[in-house]
């Protein structure tokens, strides 16, 4: 059996490599890594100019990863942005926000991490806290606290036990979108993540995956969308 096609979302940014100095779609290399050692191949999805396209990519691929980075810009959950809220990713969004609409609407099994956890909540009409103490060790540092699964959850079957998890944020969710359920907390009652019950494989952590050893969540949507 031909192992499936995962697709990843990236993000312009400005970059500088040999002689090179110019915008580039990147993405951490821990993310193919991660879907590579999940089982799954690894494609990266550039942001597009027309958010239309996103339904024909979608169709393409048998997984979708939307990966974490920058802030949501708070107009798209209807607040005013804090001082603490980085600058809008305003094409992100609009190209990220597509492509989670797609994968719900086709039924393409869906993973959030961290901001793709967030912006999930976003599409299904949630809300989110703007800035939160204690989930990151500063700029570029990852932290680690312990997650807690709900029993019975999607999340739980995958990982049924607590677990210690590399996180580095400063938002997370507030009200949950329509449909969606928590099914981790952190000690403090965080959201650690979220999934829409139903036929289909729709799950968002907020911590991050690909910068730890377990592969569990991965493997999951790996499995999922090997029987597409």
């Amino acid at each position: 059996m031909s192992k499936p096609l995962i697709g990843l979302s990236t993000y312009q940014e400005p970059a500088r490599w040999g002689v090179w100095d110019m915008p580039a779609a990147l993405l951490p290399a821990a993310y193919p890594r991660l879907v590579r050692a999940a089982g799954g191949l690894a494609a990266l999805l550039p942001p597009d100019d027309d958010p239309a396209a996103a339904a024909e990519v979608v169709a393409r691929l048998d997984g979708l990863v939307i990966a974490g980075g920058a802030d949501v810009e708070p107009v798209r959950y209807g607040a005013e942005p804090s001082p603490r809220t980085g600058p809008p990713a305003r094409d992100r969004d609009a190209w990220e926000l597509a492509l989670i609409d797609a994968a719900l609407a086709s039924g393409t099994p869906l993973l959030g991490i961290c901001r793709g956890l967030q912006l999930l909540n976003v599409a299904l009409g949630g809300t989110l806290v703007q800035h939160l103490e204690g989930h990151t060790n500063g700029r570029g540092v990852f932290g680690s606290h312990t997650v807690k699964p709900v029993p019975g959850t999607l999340y739980a079957s995958l990982v049924p036990e607590a677990s210690d998890v590399p996180t580095h944020h400063h938002q997370c969710v507030d009200r949950l979108g329509t449909g969606l359920v928590a099914s981790a907390h952190a000690e403090d009652g965080t959201v650690e993540a979220a999934e829409l019950p139903g036929p289909g494989w729709v799950l968002g952590v907020q911590w991050h995956p690909e910068m730890g050893t377990d592969t569990r969540v991965a493997q999951g949507l790996v499995r999922a969308a090997s029987t597409r």
